[in-house]
């Protein structure tokens, strides 16, 4: 059923610099702090820096078409409103649409879900290594640890709900906080930095044969989980001033300036940490820090990561809130998620029904798998349907209705897509424990089961209300 007329609307209050920073602090989060390690296990050493620079180019290829379609079309909703409007409101976008809000109503939460859990993990570094291993052996320390990613959740919600003004001025406040912390890890590690320990490849680092490019794959989901976030502000289109122009340059700076630090920060590591022990440890930007100033400023060090976790997951979740609303509007969702706050002038609906299915994920699923799991549920429909929905959209409408246009069109599309479909087929696999056997699962076979289950409830809908591609439809 349509949402009901609502006399409050979202307001316009967001400029570049609050753009950017929500952007900014959803990319950093908790993620490269956690991924730090196994980015370096999958490629075998220092090399793993070439993983960081394929995501960043990955992200910076996206953003091209991330660009154009958010300065045309500046609404809350993102994805959902762009997927929509390029396959034809009345026809395929509302088959495309709809399986986005599907994917987006499971994966939204294991997104918030994993900043919660990997603010749990590094929070455990400020407790004794010696009550930890106690805790671990009497089995506490798993339930202390999804007790702070599931309060982490409800604190975030009561925080966010206030009107988005407010908001802007608590994103520059946690964005100087972000940047500073980097700043500090990056400096102490180019005056602490020993060429031996970061450039130092063990023997067959660059066989670029089979191997290599399998290593650099499953590196490279995880720095692009690292990397998302850079499209953020267009889930807040309605929300931003000036879209046409500020919405584009916020994700081109995030972009740039975000791969500048994260490449910066893993070579400050390596010419600290020697890359065999940092593999292998859990709390590897603490353990940096210990290094050169100390367990006192390692404690420090992991107090501002939470920090950066937390602002991280205040952003995410602030622009998740607007998807379910905007379909709520559109007629295409539950009426009552396209409710406003009569006074705060934000979805309130949609921000608490997102929060408590991410309480409930943040209390049930470990990082590693929450990872793999986002990145096969999205790659199909948001990433690779985005990039073809812009070739579409170019051939559709006029060129006035398209204020930002990418450079060299269609090739960062094209790439794009060979990119993303390199990565969601390695994404790797999970256990299934069934029938007292143990079977192996790919993840992308698990995405491709979850669309064509929304694909099912989308017919059955749409036969149920006459709606196109049955009979009846306008």
């Amino acid at each position: 059923m349509p949402a009901e007329t609502q006399p409050v609307k979202l307001e316009r209050a967001l400029g570049l610099r609050e753009a950017t920073a929500l952007n900014m602090i959803d990319m950093i989060g908790v993620g490269p702090f956690l991924v730090i390690g196994i980015v370096i296990q999958d490629m075998g050493g220092p090399q793993c820096l070439v993983a960081w620079v394929a995501g960043a180019v990955l992200a910076l290829m996206d953003g091209f078409i991330w660009a154009e379609l958010g300065a045309a079309m500046p609404h809350a909703g993102g994805s959902y409103v762009f997927l929509r409007e390029a396959y034809g409101p009345r026809r395929w976008g509302r088959f495309m649409s709809f399986l986005f809000i599907w994917q987006t109503m499971f994966q939204a939460p294991l997104v918030m879900a994993s900043a919660a859990i990997g603010f749990a993990q590094y929070a455990l570094y400020l407790i004794p290594e010696a009550t930890r291993q106690a805790m671990a052996a009497a089995g506490t320390l798993g339930l202390l640890q999804k007790s702070i990613s599931g309060g982490l959740v409800i604190f975030l919600v009561l925080l966010l709900y206030r009107r988005i003004t407010t908001i802007g001025k608590i994103s520059l406040f946690l964005w100087v906080g972000v940047l500073g912390t980097i700043a500090w890890l990056i400096w102490g590690g180019a005056t602490h930095f020993n060429a031996s320990l970061a450039f130092t490849f063990p023997e067959g680092a660059w066989d670029l044969r089979w191997l290599f490019w399998v290593g650099l794959g499953h590196a490279t989901v995880q720095t692009i989980y690292t990397y998302l976030g850079y499209y953020n502000v267009c889930h807040l289109g309605s929300e931003i001033r000036d879209p046409e122009r500020n919405i584009p340059r916020s994700i081109f700076i995030s972009i740039i300036g975000i791969a500048i630090l994260y490449f910066l920060m893993q070579t400050s590591i390596l010419g600290v940490v020697p890359w065999q022990e940092a593999q292998r440890s859990p709390f590897v930007v603490s353990t940096f820090v210990e290094k050169i100033y100390g367990s006192g400023a390692a404690k420090f060090a992991t107090a501002m990561i939470l920090w950066i976790a937390f602002g991280s997951l205040f952003s995410l979740t602030l622009g998740y809130s607007r998807i379910p609303y905007a379909a709520a509007v559109d007629g295409t969702f539950f009426s009552i998620f396209g409710r406003v706050h009569p006074t705060k002038h934000f979805p309130h609906v949609s921000l608490l029904a997102l929060g408590a299915t991410a309480f409930v994920f943040s209390l049930l699923f470990p990082l590693r798998e929450v990872i793999r799991a986002i990145l096969a549920m999205r790659i199909l429909v948001q990433f690779i349907g985005g990039a073809i929905g812009v070739m579409v959209l170019r051939r559709r409408w006029p060129p006035e209705r398209l204020p930002y246009k990418m450079w060299l069109f269609p090739l960062p599309a094209v790439i794009v897509i060979g990119m993303w479909l390199a990565l969601f087929f390695s994404t790797g696999s999970f256990e299934v424990p069934l029938f007292g056997a143990v079977f192996q699962v790919r993840f992308w076979v698990a995405g491709i089961v979850v669309l064509m289950l929304g694909a099912l409830v989308f017919l059955v809908r749409a036969r149920v209300l006459k709606e196109w591609p049955y009979e009846g439809a306008v």
